[in-house]
């Protein structure tokens, strides 16, 4: 058959594949009206069709069934009206482009060969038993993405099996039409990638799931370890492979994992937003998503001014000057390391004989128990109990005494006038309450004295609320004091000073606050989160050994997936390679690795130029674009003429355009310099998004997104060699342009490039 002719009959599929969407949304969109309409009327008459009786215990349990049946009958429309509608919605976008992918197997033993269509989700024939269209996640896809023509196999759940593949063909299909065409091996063919990766990029991730590679599909499917780590360089897609991890996830084990029990750590909000459409596209719901920081918050943010770690990344790299610099570095890299852990726990053990501290439990003023009380009871209770169960006998103490101050200050003066000042309807009700349990009718002075008795008791409750909230929350532990006690036992005077003055101040330093919530849970019993099964941490190499071992502890149950790359380490903790310290709290079994050195996003001569930064093994994708242009300026001015100068030759071209800057402060300043002569946007640490446009960023913020073009600003400041993972991370955000501007000097970082990897304009 010709190329033509081939070509022709798939096109004939394609239009009898959209021409079964068509009648299957007809179908949909008429039941769904009518499940609607019972919906509806199911809750016009909930009442009407239940029986309702309570005058006997056999009537009462009549009329709790009726009810349950009722309730059961409308969820269960409810159930089938949102399954129809996400279904519907799946329909409109597999109209779109129904598949990206065939194989043609044939299974051994079996005298036929099966051609298999796959696309974004199933679409299966009106009796269900024809796959016109299979799910990229469902076990026969993998043929796709790890063979091919050849032998092949596949898992399922009821074991292996074997065949073989005749033809793999892969389609570009844009609004039902057959667009490309191409027969391919075991790779997705150069040409699909070619066409996503040559278009212009989105405020948006995109699915990947046309060009999912075979190093990529066995993570997206691998089920197996506890801990499943991904050392990936900069574009080679982990990010995009652990999004779409999670739909797999979501749709291999769907009768038992829900998209509320999977977690995702990400860098910011800015990275939060540029990921939240690719679940949704695939028809899944969106798992939680935050940052570690919005974690500490939570936990911290009430009592405490907390420092991130992007305050923490301001201050390295633009405060070498300072005289206490070197001891903060210092102390950023102990607070970081799992031999704080060990120190912390030999700290924490001592407190079992001694060394607590309590505030006293206060009422408006007046101290009700001591901390020195509280202190001789805790010591006083065995200690072969932990230190949180012994807790939880001090609140039993400290709430009985409360209960015994109550009792007093029923008769206490204050409490006769606040009952006086009660509102009428309060009056109302009690005299009620008690009109019911009067015995007698001319039990008036019982009337009276009860009356008084309840008034006088919630008077009294309510200004006791507060105490035993403080009580039932443990906040009669002074952690701070304890944690500053640690500190002077166990670091020198420089660091021990330089913690103790910004927390006397309420200002928790973002190195101290994971060890002082480590702290808090071993005295207090860690609050954990048994109902997440999944956490994804991305830009996993920012993260802290002490930080990881904080997290395998709040999520007992989860199976961890980590993503990182190593070459892009840019915080001060991150000399200590926090993968494998990580590995040491696993069994060695429990563990799956994967290393990704291709990288996609970049073109050949943009990967070529930055890897040279770091002198790192990475695999350019064979996309050609220009080399990238260093610019040198004379002076500031200059370099601002010359860099809106540039933004505007690349408007033309591109729809993203990123001017990074080396800190928030310069990103800042800039902004305030341009924006008069330029429409142009800054992005904070606090950003959720943004749209195609000129954007001004900090080199740290703009980890984990790309961008069309990107321009550096001022390359000389990148001075130090612990500033060179900064600089190449900076690089390797542009995927088809780079510009690097820079006054008088390049730099040392750069001079170690060869000339014949750039354009060097004087």
């Amino acid at each position: 058959m010709s190329q033509n002719s081939e070509r022709q009959e798939e096109q004939k599929r394609v239009n009898f594949v959209i021409n079964a969407i068509e009648e299957r949304e007809e179908e949909l969109k008429g039941k769904l009206g009518n499940v609607k309409e019972d919906v509806i009327d199911i809750r016009k008459r909930f009442w009407e069709d239940v029986t309702v009786n309570f005058d006997n215990a056999e009537e009462a349990a009549e009329t709790h069934a009726s009810i349950r049946q009722q309730a059961e009958l409308m969820s269960e429309r409810e159930r089938s009206h949102k399954h129809d509608l996400r279904q519907l919605k799946s329909l409109h976008k597999l109209k779109e482009s129904p598949y990206f992918g065939r194989i043609d197997f044939q299974e051994e033993g079996e005298r036929e060969c099966e051609a298999i269509y796959i696309g974004t989700s199933s679409f299966v024939d009106s009796n269900g038993v024809d796959f016109y269209v299979y799910d990229w996640r469902a076990p026969i896809s993998s043929l796709y993405y790890d063979y091919g023509p050849g032998p092949g196999e596949y898992e399922t759940p009821s074991g292996l099996i074997s065949g073989h593949i005749d033809v793999k063909k892969q389609f570009i299909i844009r609004r039902g039409k057959i667009e490309h065409m191409f027969n391919t091996g075991i790779t997705i063919g150069d040409e699909v990638l070619q066409e996503v990766l040559g278009g212009q990029s989105d405020s948006q991730m995109k699915n990947i799931v046309a060009t999912i590679q075979k190093e990529q599909n066995q993570i997206i499917r691998n089920d197996r370890g506890r801990l499943l780590i991904v050392q990936g360089v900069a574009g080679s897609g982990k990010t995009s492979a652990a999004l779409q991890r999670v739909a797999y996830l979501l749709y291999r084990f769907r009768q038992t994992l829900e998209a509320d029990q999977i977690v995702l750590f990400s860098p910011n909000p800015l990275f939060n937003s540029y990921v939240s459409t690719v679940l949704p596209e695939l028809g899944e719901e969106n798992m939680q998503q935050t940052t570690f920081q919005a974690y500490l918050d939570f936990r911290l943010g009430g009592e405490w001014t907390l420092e991130d770690p992007f305050d923490q990344m301001e201050y390295v790299l633009s405060a070498g000057t300072d005289t206490n610099y070197e001891t903060k570095i210092e102390s950023i890299k102990l607070k970081s390391s799992l031999d704080y852990i060990h120190i912390m726990n030999r700290y924490i053990n001592s407190l079992e004989n001694s060394g607590l501290c309590f505030h006293d439990v206060d009422f408006y003023g007046e101290k009700l128990i001591s901390g020195e009380e509280i202190h001789d009871y805790f010591y006083q209770l065995e200690q072969s109990m932990s230190i949180p169960n012994r807790m939880q006998k001090v609140v039993e103490f400290l709430q009985k005494e409360v209960r015994k101050k109550e009792l007093e200050e029923r008769e206490k003066e204050w409490v006769e006038q606040e009952v006086d000042l009660l509102d009428n309807e309060l009056l109302l009700k009690v005299h009620q309450k008690v009109q019911k349990e009067k015995k007698k009718e001319s039990d008036s002075f019982y009337e009276y004295e009860r009356e008084q008795a309840i008034l006088k008791g919630l008077v009294v409750k309510r200004r006791f609320k507060k105490v035993k909230e403080f009580i039932d929350d443990l906040r009669f532990i002074d952690v701070a004091t304890i944690y500053i006690n640690l500190l002077k036992q166990n670091l020198s005077t420089n660091l021990y000073e330089q913690s103790q003055a910004k927390i006397n101040n309420f200002i928790f330093p973002y190195e101290d606050a994971t060890p002082y919530l480590y702290l808090k849970g071993k005295l207090e019993g860690f609050q954990v989160n048994a109902n997440i099964r999944h956490v994804f941490i991305d830009e996993a190499q920012d993260y802290s050994p002490f930080q990881f071992a904080f997290i395998k502890n709040m999520f007992p149950r989860a199976k961890l997936t980590v993503l990182g790359d190593k070459n892009q380490s840019i915080y001060a903790h991150s000399k200590v390679n926090s993968f494998s310290t990580l590995e040491s709290l696993y069994d060695q079994e429990e563990i799956e690795k994967y290393e990704l050195t291709q990288s996609y996003r970049s073109t050949k001569q943009i990967i070529n130029f930055a890897k040279e930064i770091i002198d790192a093994e990475i695999e350019p994708f064979n996309r050609a674009g220009e080399k990238p242009s260093c610019w040198k300026c004379e002076s500031h001015e200059q370099l601002n003429r010359k860099l809106i100068e540039r933004i505007e030759e690349r408007k033309k071209t591109f729809r993203t355009i990123a001017i990074i800057c080396k800190t928030a402060v310069e990103s800042e300043r800039l902004y305030k310099e341009i924006k008069e002569d330029i429409s142009v946007r800054l992005m904070k640490k606090d950003s959720t998004g943004y749209e195609a446009s000129v954007l001004i960023i900090p080199s740290y913020l703009a980890k984990g997104v790309e961008f069309d073009a990107v321009i550096v600003y001022d390359a000389s400041q990148y001075e130090k060699d612990t500033e060179r993972k900064l600089l190449y991370t900076v690089c390797t955000r542009a995927m088809h342009s780079l510009d690097i501007m820079y006054r008088n000097s390049m730099g040392t970082l750069l001079q170690g490039v060869s000339e014949q990897l750039y354009i060097h304009h004087m």
